[in-house]
């Protein structure tokens, strides 16, 4: 999944003309605490409500305001991977996305990530979860595939966390079947560890209830 394909149509960029005032109105609108400011197609950066707040004149122009960021930004042919990066390093909002020209595309929000994950994490889909702990060299991918598939049963979706100080993992599989019992005693007969798991029903509809929840909060 490359930038451009999570760009937002929501998301209506500042002008430098635009005031403190008529920012944060925008961004209350847009329920986000940053937004881009553009000229034309031309990026001139990111303005916070910090920066708003701090300069303390609602009516003065955003064009004379100092900005705390450093035009943060993605090209748009970069990875998923690289924009949650940016976010989560320079604690985002939004992220502007732009053309190799420079040129102001448009803005994903965590909104757009959040549903990304969810369609990547196959929330929507019925199944159980397994979550497994093991050292970091014990990890095979094509493995665990294996035993799942011994089943008849298949990975919609697998993530490894480390844990930290430590030199084991977890690793988190949602799996197409309702009844993943058979599954979890294939792992526990071929020694791994099975930190916990859950099933449809019990879990899959929490799962689905919890990222709702989010949705909701997120758009408050």
């Amino acid at each position: 999944m490359l930038a451009k394909e999570l760009i937002s149509d929501e998301i209506m960029p500042l002008k430098t003309s635009d005031s403190g005032l008529n920012a944060l109105n925008w961004m209350e609108e847009f329920r986000v605490s940053h937004l881009p400011i553009v000229n034309d197609s031309d990026f001139l950066g990111l303005i916070s409500e910090s920066d708003i707040y701090e300069l303390g004149n609602f009516e003065e122009p955003i064009g004379n305001h100092p900005l705390g960021l450093i035009k943060p930004y993605v090209y748009d042919n970069q990875h998923v991977y690289d924009v949650i990066g940016q976010v989560h390093q320079q604690k985002l909002s939004l992220i502007p996305v732009l053309d190799h020209q420079n040129h102001y595309l448009g803005s994903i929000t965590l909104i757009c990530l959040v549903k990304y994950f969810a369609r990547l994490a196959a929330v929507d889909n019925p199944g159980g979860i397994i979550v497994l702990e093991m050292g970091i060299r014990d990890y095979s991918l094509s493995e665990i595939a294996r035993l799942v598939e011994m089943n008849d049963s298949s990975i919609l979706s697998l993530y490894v966390s480390t844990l930290p100080d430590s030199t084991r993992m977890e690793v988190t599989l949602k799996i197409n079947r309702m009844d993943i019992g058979p599954i979890i005693q294939t792992f526990d007969r071929y020694n791994y560890t099975i930190k916990a798991s859950f099933f449809e029903g019990e879990s899959s509809e929490a799962l689905r209830d919890r990222y709702d929840s989010l949705m909701k909060f997120l758009e408050l």
